[in-house]
């Protein structure tokens, strides 16, 4: 009986979760970056600004997942077995990471474009 009480408590927790997770929305990570072959110099500023205004996204998003996180902890209650809180902690890690490298990866790929660029304008 205690376990039926515990799975229907986790199922009633996740639906709550669900419900919850729709109102951080995920960041759509750039498209249409400048190549740093051919760019313009404004082309490689405002490819500059659009990373900085993903980067406000993403870290918008990440505050969201930390609300979100403790919003469910907190529904849970005190008596929430452990191992709820614990996977509760592990969806978060694992929304939060995938955040943090899609946004390292697209910076990257932009850093790398700003130094094909700067190599092209130094031969000029």
């Amino acid at each position: 009986m205690n376990k039926t009480i515990i799975s229907a408590t986790l199922l009633a927790s996740l639906l709550a979760a669900g419900a919850a997770s729709a109102a951080c929305t995920y960041p759509k990570s750039p498209s249409g970056l400048p190549d740093g072959a051919t760019a313009t110099e404004d082309e490689m500023v405002n490819g500059m600004k659009v990373i900085k205004e993903y980067n406000t996204q993403v870290s918008e998003y990440l505050e969201c997942l930390e609300t979100e996180m403790n919003t469910r902890i907190e529904a849970a209650g005190a008596d929430a077995p452990a191992d709820q809180v614990e996977q509760i902690k592990a969806i978060h890690t694992k929304r939060h990471n995938a955040a943090v490298e899609e946004l390292e990866a697209t910076a990257a790929r932009f850093n790398e474009q700003v130094k094909v660029y700067k190599a092209r304008e130094k031969k000029s």
